[in-house]
């Protein structure tokens, strides 16, 4: 895998269009300026935990016995379900129901921008291709990069696209996760039947 696919991969995975309406509905309540500082920070901390799963998740993996062929099965797995649920949004959102008053962390840093599915993903590119960890770390800060432009210019994006075009990009975004999920499952299995189990 290249660093821009890579890029693109984990762009998909953050995906910001389909996190507009959660996020302008999560900082509605707040001063326009504040709005800006809570999305910067929360920005800021989904970084650093992606971060920190993409340089420390193959330890965290090693310690459990956990072998690649299984992170690459179950990444596929859990692209596929996020793939699926952005084609077929439930009411309720992705995620459920939001808490009131200013989000800290939970929604809008975990799960929202650092997710399962890119926590997963930087974790498979860590174990799978150790030795290109500089490559990985500038795909998944460019990755972000595309996803805080996005999300810092949601209002004018919702103002200008509005509602059914993002639904729309959003529901493409997800036919592309879902191809690329398969393939990551396909990967790993095809991995643990070379090993010979």
């Amino acid at each position: 895998m290249t660093t821009l696919s890579a890029a693109l991969l984990l762009f998909l995975i953050l995906d910001p269009l389909g996190n507009i309406p959660v996020f302008l509905s999560l900082l509605k309540p707040l001063p326009p300026k504040r709005q800006r500082i809570v999305l910067i920070r929360e920005l800021l901390i989904a970084l650093g935990v992606l971060f920190l799963f993409l340089w420390a998740g193959r330890y965290v993996l090693e310690a459990m016995h956990l072998r690649q062929e299984s992170v690459s099965i179950a990444g596929g797995i859990v692209l596929f379900l996020i793939g699926l649920k952005m084609i077929f949004p439930s009411p309720e959102g992705m995620f459920g129901d939001t808490p009131g008053g200013e989000p800290f962390i939970v929604p809008m840093a975990i799960p929202l921008v650092a997710g399962p599915s890119g926590m997963a993903a930087v974790m498979l590119f860590s174990t799978q291709y150790p030795d290109r960890m500089l490559d990985w770390s500038f795909a998944l800060f460019a990755a972000w990069l595309g996803t805080a432009v996005i999300l810092l210019s949601a209002t004018k994006l919702y103002k200008l696209l509005g509602k059914p075009v993002l639904i729309a990009v959003e529901r493409l975004m997800g036919m592309l996760l879902v191809a690329i999920s398969v393939q990551m499952l396909l990967d790993g299995v095809v991995a643990y039947l070379k090993v010979g189990h």
